[in-house]
């Protein structure tokens, strides 16, 4: 493969070591989510255009850049046992939580990694993203916080300083933005439904950072019903925000429950705010930093909703690309 042939290349994680991270054949958050996105994705084709990556487990040091000692050892001893919670009553431990999160986590890291040494331009991982989990805590389905380990991860193994986080997932981001709330070289978009309708219950427009972090983080709160129109109407000035920013690093939360219909959220968008947002930030890395973009499922519970929005985000990566147009 020539350095132009690489360059092109979009890589997406696949297989059973990622679809163990889900609480059970009857929770939204089950194990059968991937194989949903996979069925999708087959029928498209998209797995003759993209390179096809396995899962990789992380190193517990890599979990320490992010959680506390102390967390990373009560996840382990639930993983044997496999009763109780992780939080305070919605992320229940199951036997082998532990290297499933670590399965999460390895493989983001691994996609970043390929991403930065040139082997690929842009990554999907679909069973990831997972950006309700403290460093000291799980939470919202979440058990290690991928995102926040990765961000951490750059910046010590890499030297990677300025990254850019946009997250258009129906919930609130709060382990991200809160753990790095005071960091003025973490860019945040956060583009959820309104706090006051739904989990965490925060996210006001009002929180833009602290500090010396002020103004270099943006909470936008969607009126539930929120549609396609309404989040193209902002996306412009959002995508100035980024760009202002001059991120070397590109990361995506691209959550599937804003999508209409979702079980457990109120937004009505539709699969193609998906692609289009994940073209544009495609463009925008391309424009500001080598290309570098790397994008998560995150939510996303009924099956066919998350089947077609990841398709969509994986199609926007690609470099012919034609979602990139915001009406």
């Amino acid at each position: 493969m020539t350095r132009a042939e690489t360059d092109r290349t979009v890589r997406v994680y696949y297989g059973p070591a990622l679809a163990a991270y889900g609480f059970g054949n009857d929770h939204p958050f089950g194990p059968d989510r991937l194989d949903a996105f996979w069925r999708e994705f087959k029928r498209r084709r998209l797995d003759e255009r993209v390179a096809v990556s396995v899962p990789v487990m992380c190193a517990e040091s890599d979990l320490a850049l992010f959680h506390t000692p102390a967390y990373i050892a009560r996840v382990r001893a639930a993983s044997r046992h496999g009763s109780g919670f992780l939080d305070y009553g919605d992320t229940p431990a199951f036997v082998g939580v532990y290297e499933a999160a670590a399965t999460v986590v390895g493989s983001v890291l691994d996609a970043a990694d390929a991403i930065l040494a040139g082997s690929c331009a842009r990554a999907f991982v679909p069973i990831a993203g997972l950006h309700h989990a403290r460093r000291d805590m799980a939470g919202g389905f979440c058990v290690f916080n991928d995102l926040g380990v990765l961000i951490e991860w750059l910046r010590a193994r890499h030297g990677v300083r300025r990254i850019a986080y946009v997250d258009i997932d129906a919930h609130h981001g709060d382990g991200v933005f809160y753990e790095f709330e005071d960091d003025p070289e973490l860019i945040v978009v956060d583009v959820h439904e309104d706090g006051r309708y739904l989990y965490p219950g925060s996210g006001s427009a009002r929180e833009t950072g602290t500090g010396r972090a002020e103004g270099t983080k943006r909470n936008v709160p969607m009126a539930p019903g929120a549609d396609d129109d309404a989040f193209q109407r902002l996306w412009p000035e959002l995508e100035a925000f980024v760009r202002d920013g001059r991120p070397e690093f590109i990361l995506l939360q691209a959550g599937a429950d804003s999508i209409r219909g979702d079980p457990l959220t109120h937004l009505a968008y539709s699969a193609q705010t998906h692609g289009r947002t994940a073209a544009r930030l495609a463009r925008l890395a391309d424009e500001l930093c080598d290309g570098r973009l790397l994008a998560t499922g995150g939510g996303g519970y009924d099956r066919d909703n998350l089947a077609s929005a990841w398709c969509e985000v994986v199609a926007g990566l690609l470099p012919d690309s034609k979602h990139g147009e915001i009406r």
